[in-house]
């Protein structure tokens, strides 16, 4: 890790640096990782110690300095560790908070490497989008990519520390789910671009409204480099009002006169259902063809806002098209999985109202029986019912087969698909496991099953358990 010495460290997060009494570790040894996890040192890295609701991680410190590590950071006074860190083997850097010191080291690394960022947000797609850049960048540069849902105020400082002097560009994911996150994030990251897929209905507990959100999301603009790059949905009519410089590019499938124009518009669209779709790319610099190997439209706007990146950076039309048809997508995000009894759709990481219509949408192109197996949404506000509700009114014309939900709040989902006329068969089901339960007698060979609901509800086990289902 470049010029992460023990020193540095300390001084980049305002720790104090507390060394044992011999010269085997001092201020100047280097160190070669950083993680939180105890099962994931090794020797030379620096354990960061968090006090969590059911672990801390305080208690790992003999532990992991046995494993390898050269330094530990903690917020525990030295006499209240199991043993002074003059015995214990390691340099010991206290602070009155792991998490904020992570974020501080974070922010003191991406200054060292000199490497572009491009943050990435949204209410809707961050990931896919994430997913979509990294492929297209990946084409010219070696490129390091937020994993998983690191996406947050401790996963993104991890997701730094993954960074190596032999990468040239990193793409990080940034969620948020209340005001000051971004702000705070933006700080670690400081990008160079920002990417905003669109301002939907999430998190509203905190939020309030899409204005709330809007605000919350253009946070990460405050620390934007001057020479930065802004990428926005040109269809979304709360990033209409965004003018923060003239290096603002905006893509769009369908333009609007009374919006800004956008620079980026995608028409030629051919649907091959869950299979992807082609479409035509305009673009300052010339126009392409490319193969989307993700279904459904939205897609198609990963595609435009990866092809906005792509330009940035220097990329050819050629390298942009090859990115963007090289991209798959990763378990929970909209995955196809072929099983002996049936295609599943496994979209269950996460869901909000905006989500989960788009993911409806497409399971409407599918072919054979459409079974769609849906969960409650979280974080909806005051009007967590009405906008269940509003997706069953939505999707009553979609021709979907059958709904299966499990939770409370889904009921509401199913009484909205009834209101509106839809003549798909309904179940509701008070819990996960009560319909996990039920699967074998809902699904039958040959159906198309998208599988969608808040993290929280574990709808993981239901794509475990179709993929298991026989005829």
């Amino acid at each position: 890790m470049k010029n992460m010495t023990i020193q540095a460290v300390a001084q980049a997060c305002g720790g104090t640096l507390i060394l044992k009494n011999n010269d085997s570790i001092t201020g100047s040894t280097e160190i070669t990782a950083i993680t939180t996890d105890s099962r994931k040192v090794t020797c030379g890295c620096l354990f960061v110690a968090i006090p969590g609701n059911r672990v801390d991680g305080h208690d790992f410190i003999e532990q992991v300095i046995r494993d390898g590590a050269c330094a530990v950071l903690g917020e525990r006074a030295p006499e209240d560790l199991n043993c002074s860190p003059e015995e214990m083997g390691a340099a010991y850097i206290q602070v009155p908070s792991s998490l904020q010191a992570v974020k501080g080291i974070a922010r003191y690394y991406l200054q060292q490497l000199q490497i572009p960022v491009v943050g990435v947000t949204g209410s809707v797609g961050k990931t896919s989008t994430k997913e979509m850049i990294a492929s297209v960048l990946a084409q010219k540069y070696r490129v390091l990519k937020t994993a998983g849902n690191f996406n947050n105020e401790l996963g993104l400082p991890l997701t730094v520390f993954r960074l190596r002097e032999t990468d040239e560009i990193a793409v990080l994911e940034m969620g948020i789910s209340d005001f000051g996150e971004m702000h705070r994030l933006a700080d670690v990251a400081r990008p160079d671009t920002c990417v905003i897929t669109n301002i939907g209905t999430c998190h509203l507990e905190q939020l309030g409204d899409r204005d709330g959100v809007l605000r919350a999301k253009t946070e990460i603009f405050d620390f934007l480099r001057p020479d930065g790059h802004i990428v926005l949905n040109g269809e979304d009519d709360k990033l209409a009002g965004v003018h923060r410089m003239e290096d603002t590019i905006r893509f769009a499938v369908q333009p609007d006169a009374e919006m800004p124009a956008p620079q980026i518009t995608a028409d030629e669209i051919v649907s091959r259902g869950i299979n992807g779709s082609s479409c035509r790319i305009h673009t300052p610099q010339g126009d392409f063809r490319t193969d989307i190997h993700i279904p459904g439209i939205h897609a198609v706007y990963n595609a435009m806002a990866a092809t906005a990146v792509g330009l940035i950076y220097g990329l050819s039309i050629e390298e942009i098209s090859r990115g963007i048809a090289a991209c798959e997508t990763i378990a929970g995000r909209f995955r196809i999985i072929e099983s002996g009894m049936c295609t599943i759709i496994d979209d269950c990481y996460n869901a909000n109202p905006m989500s989960m219509k788009a993911s409806l949408n497409v399971l409407k192109h599918a072919e054979g029986r459409k079974v769609a197996l849906l969960g409650d949404m979280g974080e909806l506000g005051a009007n967590e019912k009405a906008l269940h509700e509003e997706v069953g009114t939505a999707a009553a014309g979609f021709g979907i087969d059958a709904y299966y939900c499990a939770g409370p709040l889904s009921e509401n989902l199913l009484n909205g698909l009834k209101a509106a006329g839809a003549l798909a068969e309904t179940r509701h089901f008070s819990t996960t496991s009560d319909l996990l339960e039920a699967l074998p007698e809902l699904i039958r060979k040959g159906d198309t099953v998208l599988i969608k609901a808040s993290h929280f509800m574990g709808f993981e086990k239901l794509v475990e358990a179709v993929q298991q289902l026989t005829a």
